[in-house]
């Protein structure tokens, strides 16, 4: 059985939402920050950063939304959350999961902080970001038109912790569409 270390206030929510969008059965062990279990050397052995989302799934450990995430997408094949290595949409929807951390998820932590954005951190700033997934959003309601992947479960958290902590509305797209992520069965639940 998949097991989830978790804590709600942690990212491991996002891994939560994943786990529940591919219809997986799982076991959610809980973690807490006030004793410091996630400085365990047990779990320290699943997540050598002492962080959450940690999973474990038989042999394989885990860490990490998006290397999490992109392992659920190909072991559910059946949720349809992924194009299949060899589709002309794999590139993209690679590229867009990797975004996520490496562009978004910083560049909104300067927004939020109030912090400077300068080119030698590596990544751009939070107006230019908030372009691009406009962009990649197009006509659809989710970055793939219709379909519903994974890569949504990671832009989409993105906006929507960024909402939870009174991110003001300032794009009506990207507003509506983390009302239709918030609006799915399984949309993510932050503190729970």
């Amino acid at each position: 059985m998949i097991k989830l270390y978790f804590n709600p206030q942690s990212r491991a929510t996002v891994t939560k939402w994943m786990l529940d969008e591919c219809g997986a059965q799982y076991e959610i062990v809980p973690i807490s920050f006030e004793k410091r279990e996630h400085k365990s050397p047990e779990f320290l052995k699943i997540n050598p950063a002492g962080k959450l989302p940690a999973l474990v799934d038989g042999d394989t450990r885990l860490f990490e939304n998006t290397a999490i995430c992109l392992y659920l997408a190909d072991k559910f094949p059946e949720a349809r959350l992924a194009p299949k290595i060899g589709d002309p949409q794999r590139g993209r929807y690679l590229s867009l999961m990797v975004y996520s951390t490496s562009q978004l998820e910083p560049a909104m932590g300067d927004t939020m902080m109030n912090l400077p954005t300068p080119p030698a951190r590596g990544w751009t700033d939070f107006e230019t970001v908030q372009n691009v997934i406009e962009g990649e959003l197009g006509a659809g309601p989710y970055l793939f038109g219709d379909w519903f992947t994974a890569a949504d479960v990671m832009i989409g958290a993105m906006f929507i912790w960024r909402r939870s902590f009174g991110g003001k509305p300032e794009r009506p797209k990207l507003e509506a569409y983390v009302d239709r992520l918030l609006a799915r069965p399984h949309g993510l639940k932050i503190g729970k």
